[in-house]
């Protein structure tokens, strides 16, 4: 099995890439989703943020009330970190399970782990290829802006809180380039999807004389 680490900034073309690893045959576990199921009602990740942020985080129908947290913590730094040592062991225990799954099912699997802030949360040595989309901080802005809807400071704001463009291709592998179309980047995701299957056959191979 081949554990790959995928990220990028905001609006680089990410999703493009997992779309295509995906459609290929990776089996792509989105951090984002995760961080979404471990605070569903009933999980121990949304009792231990009631917990610590109040009731208030709470919707009517006992869900987690994303704006409501998204307030307490977007300005506050130790608010911000405190959640985050809520959510990311869970997180990962997720992602370790179905990585497993994938394992079990597959001895030849490319498990591709879709995590945003896989540099901000230090997650960059824990795979056998760490791979990034870039696109500069400007272009993102600018496809935010015009794709999205925001306004250029609401912009500005997202692409600043997440890792710079330097930080994430000083530990890349791989770089994915994010600036052109979805089709030439689809074409690269797939000359990398080669790349990793020859990887795989060769471990393969190689376990197998041994």
């Amino acid at each position: 099995m081949l554990r790959i680490g995928l990220t990028g900034g905001i609006a680089a073309g990410k999703s493009v890439v997992t779309r295509r690893l995906a459609e290929l045959g990776a089996v792509v576990i989105d951090h984002d989703v995760l961080a979404r199921e471990v605070v569903e009602p009933g999980t121990v990740g949304l009792e231990e943020v009631v917990a610590a942020f109040g009731d208030g985080v709470l919707a009517a129908d006992g869900s987690l009330d994303r704006p409501a947290l998204g307030r307490l913590v977007f300005d506050d730094a130790a608010a911000r970190a405190r959640l985050e040592g809520i959510l990311h062991p869970e997180i990962r225990r997720l992602a370790a399970e179905r990585e497993a799954l994938a394992g079990a099912a597959d001895d030849r699997a490319v498990v591709v782990h879709d995590i945003p802030l896989l540099v901000e949360t230090g997650q960059a040595d824990h795979f056998h290829l760490l791979v990034v989309v870039h696109a500069p901080a400007d272009q993102r802005v600018a496809r935010l802006v015009g794709g999205r809807g925001l306004d250029d400071a609401a912009a500005r704001a997202r692409v600043g809180a997440q890792a710079t463009d330097d930080e994430r291709s000083a530990v890349a592998d791989v770089v994915l380039d994010g600036t052109g179309t979805e089709d030439g980047l689809r074409a690269q995701v797939d000359t990398l999807w080669q790349r990793l299957r020859a990887e795989v056959d060769e471990e393969s191979a190689a376990a197998s004389e041994a």
